[in-house]
Formats: C-alpha cells, sequence, structure tokens
C-alpha cells in the first residue's frame, strides 16, 4: 500500500509540473519606434545569431551586414555594398501583434520571395527584446528542406562586441 501511494504522489507530482507553461508574450515598450529608428534613421548589426540553441558562426557578410530602419517605415541593408553578399533589400517595416499578443516587425517587398527563396512577399520576425542599445529578432527560416528557428542578437552599429567574430 505504502509503495501505491508513493508512486501515485510521484505521478501527480509529474502531471501537475509538465503543464502548459507558455510565457507570456514580451511587452514592447511604449518608444519602440525610437529606440528601433532614433527618431530618423538607426543602423542595427549582428552580434551574435543562432540556429535554434547553436550558436553560428559569422563571416564577412554576417560581420558587415547593417540593417538600417527609418521612421518613415522603410527599411535597408547593405548586403549589395559588400563583395559576393548578394543585392541588398529595400522594404517597408511595421509593427504588428499575433492573436496571442506577440509583437512582430513585418517587412514587405517584392525582393523577399527571391532572397528569402518564399512565395510571400512578407517576412515576419518576433521582437524579444528592444532596448537603446540590443535588439534581438527570431524567425523561422527554410533551408535545405527544413524549417529553423534563428534567432538574431543585434545591437547598434558603433557598440564594441566580445567575442563577436565568433567560430567553432
Amino acid at each position: 500500500m505504502k509503495q501505491f501511494v508513493i508512486f501515485y504522489y510521484i505521478l501527480l507530482s509529474v502531471l501537475f509540473s509538465c503543464k502548459d507553461k507558455s510565457k507570456e508574450p514580451y511587452i514592447i515598450p511604449e518608444n519602440v519606434i525610437h529606440l528601433l529608428t532614433a527618431d530618423s534613421v538607426k543602423s542595427w548589426k549582428i552580434a551574435k545569431r543562432y540556429n535554434g540553441k547553436t550558436r553560428m558562426n559569422m563571416g564577412n557578410c554576417f560581420l558587415g551586414y547593417r540593417l538600417r530602419f527609418r521612421e518613415s517605415g522603410l527599411l535597408s541593408d547593405n548586403n549589395g555594398l559588400q563583395k559576393d553578399c548578394g543585392p541588398s533589400l529595400e522594404a517597408t517595416w511595421e509593427i504588428t501583434t499575433s492573436e496571442k499578443g506577440a509583437y512582430f516587425l513585418k517587412f514587405k517587398s517584392d525582393q523577399i520571395p527571391g532572397l528569402l527563396n518564399q512565395e510571400s512577399d512578407e517576412k515576419f520576425f518576433k521582437i524579444l527584446y528592444i532596448s537603446e542599445d540590443s535588439l534581438t529578432l527570431s524567425y523561422v527560416h527554410k533551408q535545405f528542406n527544413q524549417r529553423r528557428r534563428i534567432t538574431d542578437y543585434m545591437v547598434r552599429e558603433d557598440v564594441e562586441v566580445k567575442d563577436r567574430e565568433f567560430h567553432w
């Protein structure tokens, strides 16, 4: 009988500890547009990138990459200005929310299908964090017929980042 009580206690503990622990969505600050654009235009660079839980090596194209948000709702990157990094993206951006209350940056451009190998001309980036100096975005990317969750930790262009040129 004592073994049954212990087993029952363990079973209940496991069941209650395995409840859905979905966390509340990140709430963006009221001044999110100022944080993103600095009242006109602001450039962000990738400090580190993760593919799932694996930190990715960043070559010259990633290290030189800059994404510029304009208060007017336009954005561009500098890929076309770098050697062998592909064409630059020019798009519009806006902040949207999901049904669950998560905030996203929505990029829209007729270039997106060709650049990202997808049908839609829109790409959604979940905002995980934003401050004056840092921006964390997460998105799903299809590569080699697999969907992968990519998380970019970005910083203002002028911020120094230790171990940015990470390599295995």
